[in-house]
């Protein structure tokens, strides 16, 4: 079954233990809807820099990653549903970029 990433742009620190439990909750469910499609949970990544022919930015660049995960689907519509159910699109607070992991 074809592998597809979701890399997450954005999110909100939360600004409290309850809230920061309150959005851990959020991810844990959104993962067990996923089930067995969910192929690495990922992790949120610190800060980027970007790499370029012109040198590196260090602020991580236009639209830096703050996360990821794997997952299989059928197909990139099956994956870009999935990732609708995202936190932080369903929040407003971030959006997902969904991608097709190609063989080699």
């Amino acid at each position: 079954m074809p592998q597809f990433i979701f890399a997450y742009h954005g999110g909100k620190t939360p600004e409290s233990p309850e809230e920061g439990a309150e959005v851990m909750a959020a991810w844990k469910a959104w993962f067990e809807t996923m089930a067995d499609a969910l192929e690495i949970p990922g992790a949120p990544v610190g800060m980027s820099q970007t790499v370029s022919a012109s040198g590196v930015a260090a602020d991580g660049g236009a639209n830096p990653i703050s996360g990821y995960t794997v997952v299989n689907a059928a197909d990139m519509g099956t994956a870009t549903e999935m990732a609708k159910g995202c936190p932080m699109v369903v929040s407003g607070h971030g959006s997902v970029e969904v991608a097709e992991i190609m063989e080699m």
